[in-house]
């Protein structure tokens, strides 16, 4: 069975080229608009790996990072922030928050099937 990948972006644009990019590598892929719709997803299913944006609205992705973690479920699912912010102040707010790993956009469809490949082990 093929895992399932949850991806949170407010830009349509970017969820269709990352939906694209996993499903063509043999993904289940569901899309959010914002961390909110992303954690009602959450709290009805379960997925493998979630694949968040920072800057959203109704609900960050460090602020849907921090949620996550607070489920069982999600104690020990990859959580991966891909965003166009890059400072270290932010990574640290997403280490902090539970992010296994920060993505800078414009992001690499090779670099992020590794990515996804590599925490799914």
């Amino acid at each position: 069975m093929s895992k399932k990948l949850l991806i949170v972006d407010d830009s349509p644009s970017v969820r269709q080229m990352v939906e694209m990019t996993l499903k063509g590598a043999g993904y289940s892929v569901k899309a959010a608009k914002d961390g909110q719709e992303a954690l009602n997803f959450c709290k009805a299913e379960r997925f493998d790996f979630v694949l968040t944006d920072q800057n959203m609205p109704n609900m960050d992705g460090v602020t849907l990072i921090k949620s996550l973690r607070a489920i069982p479920a999600y104690s020990r699912t990859p959580l991966i922030v891909l965003t166009t912010e890059a400072s270290d102040a932010m990574k640290q707010k997403g280490k902090a928050a539970g992010a296994t790993g920060w993505m800078v956009k414009p992001f690499d469809p090779k670099k992020l099937l590794e990515v996804v490949s590599k925490v799914l082990r």
